[in-house]
């Protein structure tokens, strides 16, 4: 198989995932976004990768929004909110991070494949984004993409959506969030 028969694999695989993510957990969280103060965002690995991508979309959009973990992150209250990507939910690094925000009166969102895991069940509520869990058995998802890859690609184009869907309910247009867009590059 060549590199572009891959790829008309993977989109077919994407297309998938569309039809399995509920419109009211998707909701949920845009509103949770338009309540928050503050929105933070964490992830391990690439989960983590697609959510700083998350956040530099809402920095655009003139949401004061964190990647947690970096220099310039400002410190969580009550009224703020963390996103946390993780498939697992098991991800050793995030739970003392999903504690500590629920410990100083966060809101956290899990953006998973898994709500029962430690992380879904810590978290105020969850938007289940199918995928394969990196460890899974063959066979156990239909998938030919390595490791957590469809649920990583699933959630930088879910958030892309919900993106979309908070610039509808701001009357946004990228044009307005260009003026934000880093001018130092």
């Amino acid at each position: 198989m060549n590199t572009t028969e891959y790829l008309k694999i993977i989109i077919q695989e994407l297309q998938g995932t569309v039809q399995s993510i509920s419109e009211t957990e998707a909701d949920k969280l845009v509103e949770a976004i338009l309540a928050a103060k503050k929105v933070f965002v964490v992830g391990a690995g690439r989960s983590g990768f697609m959510g700083k991508s998350f956040v530099m979309r809402m920095m655009h959009m003139g949401i004061d929004a964190y990647a947690v973990g970096e220099t310039v992150t400002a410190n969580l209250e009550e009224e703020d909110l963390l996103i946390v990507g993780t498939g697992s939910g098991e991800t050793k690094s995030l739970i003392p991070i999903v504690e500590k925000a629920k410990a100083l009166g966060g809101t956290v969102a899990a953006v998973t494949l898994s709500p029962e895991s430690t992380i879904g069940k810590l978290a105020d509520f969850a938007v289940i984004l199918p995928g394969a869990p990196k460890d899974r058995e063959e066979g156990e998802y239909a998938t030919i993409q390595p490791m957590g890859s469809l649920f990583e690609q699933t959630s930088l184009l879910f958030y892309d959506a919900v993106i979309l869907r908070f610039m509808e309910k701001r009357g946004l247009n990228s044009k307005q969030m260009y003026g934000k867009h880093a001018n130092l590059e």
